[in-house]
């Protein structure tokens, strides 16, 4: 015979088993027979570049709501299901689940079916466990001294402290102690977030199962690193990288990467549309790096290597190898007018007034095969970098943001602000004929280039004020880049000032 000590301390042990597996005496989950086939589709609505820092942070963004993106979720496994009608649990779920987007079906035995499902959420916590269990005995563990007293009692309440009401019929209250013992886990207080099925299958067996919803907490986006050598010839390396974080509230492990780079909308509570970029986790065999496709309107790059997504993790993944003696082009531009919308009646004679005028840096290359790259590149932020020769080390130079960018376009990045090249612009005559609809203006732009290197730099210039307008006069040569602009490309001597003039006429 076993002593009633011995029993509740076997009771006791057994219920901690328990509510660390998540089980309880009530419900049992039914065992996984093979390792899980996980495939994960993560939107993202991230901003390249724009992604605080504070989202590395462990449970930091999934709690605050900062995680822009979400991921529809795959599971294939096998579960032993009982003939007719039986219920299957699932723990291991993720915490950000949304439960009106759970799907199931049975891949090996379609027949079987799915007579109710449910979510259940309702976490264990102290708190939870203390306010079930009022009206019934508890064990309450408290210092004195060197030893612990165990108290047991009848709770009555856990407002200010616990209050038991003992075997002799007297109250305690207890303001402060160190464990409170339960005999179990009430019914309906789970662990984890669960998902519970009620099936009917036509036989008994192992079923292969998939299990899908959708859930929040997880985003990517791609970041690229750019080594520039200006000399002589502007030339580049390239890489890119797929940063994935995940706070959805589960792991998921040996699934290979999938990433779709386009734009989708979602309905998002009732609100307007979002758009979202996304990407694709699924299993796959093979040990490579990406490779890429076109997939109805957006572009499919495929890890075929494992992976492995923890919770609360930030990876990086390298989208595709490095490119390297890439060209490239080193630009100073200059925006002489503001872009102001024409045909809009902007005839006052000074609009814009005398302004100095920055050089933006442009790093410039093209995305073609002839160039090592003439791949679809996602949209992501490029940080460039610059080899210092003087002791071999990289120094950072400036950064930008690039939107999706197919094959054969044009990679222009605005890398920050010239310091020895700077720039003004002033209106030297203005005249206007009202009743004729016509308008005369000559302006002078004066670029400074304090360098000891002679340089090229592009001026565009905005025609503003009418659709109609026709260049009379110009000191040199230009571009029509558009309807209203018009651009120049000067090679400036070193320590030189450039002045630019030119007269344009304008009919409406």
């Amino acid at each position: 015979m076993f002593s009633v000590k011995w029993l509740r301390w076997y009771g006791r042990q057994l219920t901690l088993v328990m509510l660390a597996l998540g089980l309880s005496s009530q419900s049992m989950v039914m065992g996984q027979t093979t390792s899980s086939q996980d495939s994960i589709t993560i939107y993202s609505s991230a901003t390249p570049g724009g992604v605080p820092s504070g989202l590395y942070l462990p449970g930091a963004g999934r709690y605050s709501g900062q995680v822009p993106g979400f991921a529809m979720v795959r599971h294939v496994r096998e579960y032993d299901l009982q003939r007719g009608i039986s219920s299957l649990r699932v723990v291991d779920v993720a915490a950000g689940i949304d439960p009106t987007t759970v799907a199931f079906r049975s891949l090996s035995q379609p027949e079987t079916r799915v007579l109710e499902q449910s979510f259940e959420f309702d976490l264990v916590s102290t708190d939870k466990l203390l306010e079930r269990y009022i009206g019934q005995q508890v064990e309450v563990e408290q210092v004195r001294g060197d030893g612990v007293d165990i108290i047991a009692g009848e709770l009555l309440g856990t407002a200010g402290g616990l209050m038991l009401r003992l075997a002799d019929g007297s109250v305690q209250t207890l303001n402060g102690y160190q464990n409170v013992r339960f005999p179990s886990l009430p019914e309906g207080l789970i662990t984890r977030p669960t998902l519970l099925w009620q099936l009917d299958s036509p036989q008994r067996g192992n079923q292969q199962i998939q299990i899908a919803y959708q859930t929040s907490g997880m985003t990517w986006w791609t970041d690229y690193n750019l080594i520039i050598d200006p000399q002589d010839e502007c030339r580049m390396d390239l890489s890119a990288w797929v940063t994935l974080v995940n706070q959805s509230g589960a792991s998921y492990r040996q699934a290979t990467l999938k990433l779709i780079a386009g734009e989708v909308n979602r309905i998002q509570g009732g609100r307007p549309q979002t758009k979202a970029r996304f990407a694709t986790m699924a299993l796959a065999e093979a040990d490579s790096g990406f490779s890429e496709k076109a997939f109805n309107e957006y572009h499919l790059y495929t890890l075929g290597r494992p992976l492995d997504l923890p919770q609360n993790a930030t990876k990086q993944v390298e989208l595709f190898p490095a490119v390297g003696n890439a060209r490239c082009q080193q630009l100073l531009v200059i925006d002489g007018s503001p872009p102001w919308y024409h045909g809009a009646r902007q005839l006052s004679e000074n609009l814009t007034g005398a302004r100095e005028l920055d050089a933006k840096v442009i790093v410039q290359f093209e995305n073609t095969e002839e160039n090592g790259l003439g791949i679809p590149l996602p949209a992501g932020r490029v940080r460039v970098s610059q080899l210092d020769q003087s002791d071999g080390n990289l120094e950072f130079v400036g950064e930008d943001a690039i939107g999706h960018t197919p094959r054969k376009d044009t990679v222009t990045l605005n890398t920050g602000v010239a310091f020895d090249v700077k720039g003004s612009r002033k209106q030297s005559s203005f005249r206007i004929d009202s009743r004729a609809r016509q308008a005369w203006e000559s302006m002078e732009i004066e670029v400074r280039n304090r360098k000891q290197e002679p340089v090229d730099v592009i001026v565009n210039e905005n025609l503003f004020r009418a659709t109609s307008w026709e260049i009379t006069e110009s000191s040199d040569e230009y571009e029509k880049i558009n309807s209203n602009t018009i651009q120049y490309h000067l090679r400036i001597p070193a320590d030189t000032v450039k002045k630019l003039t030119y007269s344009v006429h304008y009919r409406w």
